[in-house]
């Protein structure tokens, strides 16, 4: 339903978190997935992040959602956005789908943007990759070059900036998209009522590792080898740089063993920012039950935005799922791969996949978790 009209492998080897890029017409015949009523339905559930962006001079404001009432905003200068609604609109999943040439891991959310004439982002700098996908309607977008710039009112808190000199200054329609890998400043202002799409992919921070790591330790209890030294120093007030090589050596030695840092990077990746809409099980399935289903033709559909993760190199045969980690001993590599890749499993190829030890258990788990339903 939505491919992409580009090269993707010389996108990834020309300008992926390298440069920005102007893609026109990157969807032919664009149909938006979702409607903007449907949109602020959205916007009203609690458990939904959403905020409104009002444009005033110079300045914006943000109001944080639910959102219930737009009649105070009037008909121009502000914008809805909501994020993950790929957690919570299953249609918007074939456009996520058209952007997995790059690896799950990185994805972070699909963001989706409601704006009058008017409404728009101030000038500001987002520490992730981003696909800014045109809907109806139109939108202006400037980007700007990587440099140093100071924080909007000397406001170190937020992402906004004080303005650039654009290197792309570009109107998008319909259908066409422009990519801003990490450190481009950038702004949009609509120009006519638009839907615009937010594709983000994100990469961890060497705080998120770091702290992915100790949190491991502690849960496994390990880790607890302590620093010895065969010499101390003359002066008591002093920590000899020997000393310091020793304890950073520790550290090393963890950072270089895949059986601590595996599990961590499964976990940490695999975990998502915005909340996911777990379905409600109806009471715990059985194999016999599921075989059945399956039988009658059911398919087994994972919840928008579970990431799924196979780690290359792993020792054992397990998945990471949503910051758990589920093994799989006895399957083959391939059964692994597709586990892992695939988002909905037809009648026959999950029947086949059952044959398999401990197959029928884990779509069970993923059934009985919310992570997964019956279609």
């Amino acid at each position: 339903m939505y491919t992409l009209n580009f090269d993707q492998q010389a996108f990834l080897e020309t300008y992926w978190q390298k440069q920005p890029l102007v893609i026109k017409a990157a969807f032919r015949d664009f149909v938006d997935p979702i409607a903007a009523d449907e949109l602020a339905g959205l916007a009203c559930e609690e458990e939904i992040a959403s905020r409104i962006i009002l444009t005033k001079q110079n300045n914006w404001e943000i109001i944080q959602g639910p959102i219930e009432d737009y009649a105070p905003f009037g008909e121009d200068n502000w914008q809805l956005l909501v994020q993950a609604v790929n957690h919570w609109y299953p249609d918007s999943q074939p456009l996520v789908d058209a952007f997995r040439f790059i690896p799950d891991w990185r994805f972070d959310d699909l963001m989706v943007s409601f704006a009058t004439p008017g409404g728009g982002v101030g000038p500001h700098i987002d520490n992730y990759d981003v696909f800014l996908l045109q809907g109806e309607g139109k939108r202006r977008w400037k980007v700007g070059p990587i440099g140093d710039y100071s924080p909007r009112g000397g406001d170190t808190h937020t992402a906004l900036i004080d303005d650039f000199e654009p290197i792309i200054d570009v109107v998008l329609e319909a259908g066409d998209m422009l990519y801003i890998p990490p450190g481009f400043p950038h702004r949009g202002e609509t120009i006519e009522t638009a839907l615009s799409y937010s594709i983000g992919f994100r990469a961890p921070s060497q705080q998120e590792l770091i702290s992915g790591i100790a949190d491991h330790l502690i849960d496994t209890n390990s880790g607890v080898k302590r620093f010895t030294s065969s010499q101390e120093p003359t002066e008591p007030g002093l920590l000899p740089l020997t000393q310091q090589n020793g304890m950073v050596e520790l550290l090393r030695e963890l950072l270089t063993k895949p059986e601590y840092y595996q599990p961590v990077l499964g976990q940490l990746l695999s975990q998502n920012r915005f909340e996911l809409d777990l379905c409600e099980p109806d009471g715990e399935h059985s194999s016999e039950e599921l075989l059945e289903a399956l039988e009658d033709g059911a398919e087994i559909q994972r919840i928008g935005g579970l990431k799924v993760i196979r780690v290359e190199g792993d020792a054992q045969q397990r998945l990471f799922i949503n910051g758990e980690i589920y093994g799989l001993d006895e399957v083959k590599d391939d059964t692994l791969t597709t586990l892992a890749n695939q988002i909905c499993f037809d009648s026959d190829t999950a029947l086949t996949l059952c044959k398999q030890p401990g197959v029928t258990q884990y779509f069970l788990w993923l059934l009985d978790q919310g992570y997964a339903y019956l279609a």
